[in-house]
């Protein structure tokens, strides 16, 4: 099996890195009319190189200061980079540049080539190398092979190829996951096919005829279908990781097309203004990041403004890193561990760069212990703690396999596996929702809900001591809370099958509540509900228990209430109750009366039920409320599915 990887070049302008593309696989980078008249890297170029075992996708970058934008953008998604010297120049402002902004975005491993060295003696030449020596001691270059090379006379490309191909053999799998991920960093037309968009497959797989999703950049984004694929140049049925891809769009405009936009597998990213990340100062920027700082971010081949917001720290310090956030002018997609570059915002100085921690975020308080203590285990090395972590700073909105994947770094398997293992050790509560809905929420977060709900109902009970349950509804209006309701009903579910609270759909009360009714209001209720059990049809009014309340029409609203939550009578009006067993044999006769058309007039009801205007009328009303009947003309029908 073939290995493919992305292959970034770097270095200085005028150091030969796209000659030394060219004598490597026969491709002219420099495609653009301008770059052939002015012999510069303007643009992005791309090549290919295959060594048998070893297939490397090529990415040239320009290596001029006012193109360091487009090298940024080129340099998203390589695996292994190759650092270009000019041997009769030796380390010049970019190179350093370069060297830097690859060591940010964590590239793992690289080769240097030394060019131009037809052009310098022998001594020059190994002045040369110990200098570039000195300048990758301490980053990932330090102990990557120099290889003397000159594209003019052929110079090393033999080994030079012979050292790219072991150090392709020997790099370390990544995986980057198994949803298909790709940054655009090209688009073009071609006849009779439409929008052609070009980048580096950063994750996952694509197969012609697979629906992906199109992020514009502006926060929105549209399904597409991939109608043919291809690798430089050759059409394929697959693209995936590690390799550079063509994909035909049809339907989509050119012109809506920009770098830095991505397509990815539906669902899988999700647009963000807002990046918790740990940021790093470089040790050579000569200056701190300071708080509130506006910068120029690249990510991917995306490219914003932002303010940084520290959250640790009034300042990074030259070689120094702290947690901190990014508000960005511009939304992009992300995922965590994303490595990112930070610039002045007059885009003339690298300032340092990191990765993301939360690609998705909230405005977070600064030097909060509870949040930073959070961010930390975002950053910890074991999946499951970053699960955890991810999943309290979702809140209870809870988490997916999606979200783990984006913000927790984690395999769809992964993931897939890690939520039922949490669930079982208690560290992650499933809610069940309508429409067979599913969510997982951190612990802490359900204990907080409970908790608030438990409390709420105590205050409650406190205020309305006589009420044996409360109105559900009411509870949950009390809590301050924004999002999804159906969550609150999940928890309000939970309480209740774990005995903590008691309940229906409609009422709910602490289990260990017990309304507080004194001797003579228990025996009122007792009598209230003797009564309306004798009066059938024609109850008494409230108002005739008045004495016996002594005066206190609260006190009877209460005792009434407590009646009706413990279902021995039906409100069926202001001041107008029926006995349970009255409401229910009410119910059965009229449905009977209606079974058969024609409808029945309130008088037909009112000698239906033997009383009086008086009360038909409002029972009528009331049964037209809960939809047994309904109202038509001066008759009312039966509502066939009541």
């Amino acid at each position: 099996m073939h290995r493919d990887l992305i292959l970034g070049t770097a270095g200085h302008i005028d150091h030969g890195k796209t000659t030394l593309v060219k004598a490597l696989t026969g491709i002219d980078c420099d495609r653009l009319p301008e770059e052939k008249q002015r012999g510069i890297t303007i643009d992005l170029g791309f090549a290919h190189l295959d060594l048998g075992d070893v297939r490397l996708g090529i990415v040239d970058v320009p290596g001029h200061e006012r193109f360091i934008r487009n090298m940024l953008a080129g340099a998203a998604g390589i695996d292994l980079a190759m650092l270009v010297v000019a041997a009769d120049d030796s380390i010049m402002p970019q190179t350093r540049e370069h060297l830097e902004i690859l060591q940010l975005l964590g590239i793992p491993r690289g080769v240097i080539a030394l060019a131009k060295s037809d052009l310098v003696d022998d001594t020059t030449r190994e002045v040369v190398e110990l200098e570039i020596r000195e300048l990758v001691k301490g980053t990932f270059l330090e102990g990557a092979p120099i290889v003397p090379v000159s594209a003019t006379t052929g110079r090393g490309i033999e080994e030079l190829k012979n050292a790219l191909r072991s150090l392709a053999r020997d790099a370390a799998a990544r995986d980057d996951g198994d949803w298909f991920r790709m940054a655009i960093d090209r688009a073009f037309v071609l006849q009779g096919h439409g929008t052609i968009v070009t980048g580096s497959v950063s994750s996952g797989t694509i197969n012609v005829g697979d629906e992906v999703e199109w992020h514009r950049g502006d926060g929105t984004s549209e399904r597409v279908r991939a109608r043919s694929l291809s690798n430089h140049g050759r059409p394929v049925d697959r693209l995936a990781r590690g390799q550079r891809g063509a994909i035909n769009l049809p339907g989509v405009p050119h012109d809506a097309i920009r770098r830095g936009q991505e397509l990815a597998r539906p669902g899988f990213l999700k647009p963000s203004k807002v990046l918790t990340v740990r940021l790093r100062a470089l040790a050579d920027a000569g200056r701190s990041i300071k708080h509130r700082l506006p910068v120029r971010v690249h990510l991917g081949t995306a490219e914003t403004m932002a303010t940084v917001s520290l959250l640790d720290a009034d300042q990074v310090e030259p070689g120094r890193s702290a947690l901190a956030q990014l508000f960005l002018e511009d939304p992009v997609t992300a995922t965590w561990g994303q490595p990112f570059v930070v610039r002045d915002s007059s885009a003339e100085r690298t300032l340092g760069g990191g990765t993301v921690l939360q690609p998705i975020a909230v405005k977070l308080r600064r030097r909060h212990l509870d949040s930073l203590v959070r961010v930390e285990q975002l950053a910890a090395d074991d999946p499951a703690e970053r699960m955890l972590a991810a999943a309290w700073f979702a809140g209870t909105h809870g988490v997916n396999a999606e979200d783990l994947v984006r913000g927790a770094g984690m395999t769809a398997n992964d993931a897939e596996a890690r939520i039922p293992e949490a669930i079982r050790n208690g560290s992650l509560i499933e809610l069940s929702l309508a429409a067979n809905r599913r969510v997982f929420v951190h612990a802490a977060r359900v204990d907080e809900l409970e908790g608030a709900m438990l409390a709420t109902m105590t205050r409650l009970h406190e205020q309305f001591p006589l009420l044996t349950t409360l109105d559900r509804q009411k509870v949950l209006a009390q809590l301050d809370y924004v999002g999804d309701e159906a969550i609150l009903h999940a928890i309000a579910e939970r309480l209740i099958a774990r005995k903590r609270a008691v309940g229906d759909a409609r009422r709910i009360a602490r289990t260990d509540f017990k309304p507080k009714l004194s001797v003579n209001q228990r025996k009122l209720k007792d009598a209230i509900v003797e009564a309306h059990a004798a009066a059938g049809f024609t109850p008494p009014e409230p108002a005739a228990f008045a004495n016996r309340a002594g005066g206190n029409a609260k006190s009877l609203t209460d005792i009434y209430d407590v009646a009706v939550a413990e279902g021995f009578l039906v409100k069926i009006a202001p001041d107008l109750y029926l006995h349970a067993d009255a409401e229910t044999e009410m119910r059965r006769r009229v449905r009977e009366r209606l079974a058969q058309p024609p409808g029945a007039t309130v008088a037909e009801i009112r000698d239906l039920l033997g009383t009086t205007r008086k009360y038909a009328v409002p029972l009528c009303e009331y049964l037209d409320r809960i939809g047994v009947t309904k109202r038509v003309g001066d008759s009312r029908e039966l509502v066939r599915d009541s």
